[in-house]
């Protein structure tokens, strides 16, 4: 798929994203571009992150599952919740050994800095949700919780086992992502069916139905990804560099954009979702945003992103 962003009437800049969606039974529905291309998942897996998490005993309650799947935006309700579950089981934020930064959102930022606070904080991470639940389930199985960032710790071991049984494929060579935590590899089309197997799978129902139902907390209610999160009833994941899935009764669309881009990666499969069936129009309209994400020029809307091409 292409996509192009169009200003004052003049396509100038462009995006090709590759696209698959399948069902349940693994048929394609749609096809488009590189789907069997090598990619890191990076935070798309993060729900595959919170199974092994709970693999190992953890148990959370909905809104903190939801937490520890995201990539959040930084707002006072994230940061009380990574707390939570840290203080839950024993633990501080300086067990944390997510890299130091500034919350995601610039709203939430700015609010940090209003309150005199400007330093760089593991827990402002965007990923430190996902830290606290495998710090926590460290606790709960005896593990060492000094070292749950290398490759071969238990919990590393299970996350790597986890995402095989899901997509069905190898998900070596393994990278680091930017929280500094093992990154698993694949393709589009092997994240599509993680995801659709995230929606079928009873030993996932708890972190698909929390991601549902609680999109804001996995992401926030400004972002395209947090909006698709609110309003599409399943669970949705984007990653850094572009990669974005969604899911709903065993029926997955994965992306990525080949430019980075996560706002095209989640209008290319708001798309395709329109396209196979399964957006509404109520939904459709309330997504509108970011299925074309505006051009703004002068403070005022002039123009779109559009799909210039598909199969």
């Amino acid at each position: 798929m292409r996509l192009a962003r169009v200003r004052s009437g003049l396509a100038e800049s462009y995006d090709d994203v590759a696209a698959v969606a399948i069902d349940g039974d693994g048929t394609v529905l749609f096809s488009s571009g590189a789907i069997g291309q090598p990619i890191f998942y990076r935070s798309a897996i993060k729900p595959f992150q919170a199974i092994a998490a709970a693999r190992a005993g953890l148990v959370l309650p909905p809104s903190h599952l939801a937490v520890s799947c995201a990539s959040h935006g930084g707002y006072p309700v994230h940061l009380a919740i990574v707390d939570q579950i840290l203080s839950d089981h024993g633990l501080t934020s300086e067990a944390l050994r997510t890299t130091p930064g500034r919350p995601l959102s610039h709203t939430a930022d700015v609010l940090q800095i209003r309150r005199g606070n400007t330093r760089l904080e593991p827990r402002f991470h965007n990923c430190s949700g996902k830290h606290a639940g495998w710090l926590a389930a460290c606790t709960v199985a005896g593990w060492d919780t000094g070292s749950y960032l290398d490759l071969h710790h238990p919990i590393q071991r299970s996350v790597l086992e986890v995402m095989q049984e899901y997509s069905g494929a190898d998900a070596r060579p393994v990278g680091v992502d930017g929280c500094g935590a093992p990154t698993l590899r694949g393709t589009v089309s092997t994240l599509a069916t993680a995801f659709s197997r995230l929606t079928t799978e009873s030993e996932a129902a708890p972190i698909a139905a929390a991601m549902a139902t609680y999109g804001a907390l996995v992401a926030d209610n400004v972002r395209s990804d947090g909006r698709v999160g609110i309003t599409w009833g399943g669970p949705q994941k984007v990653g850094a560099e572009g990669s974005f899935a969604m899911a709903s009764h065993g029926i997955a669309i994965a992306t990525k954009s080949q430019s980075g881009t996560s706002e095209m990666a989640v209008a290319a499969a708001l798309d395709v979702a329109r396209r196979i069936g399964v957006l509404p129009d109520a939904m459709a309209s309330a997504l509108d945003t970011a299925m074309s994400p505006p051009v703004i020029g002068g403070g005022r809307v002039v123009g779109r992103t559009v799909v210039l091409e598909t199969p």
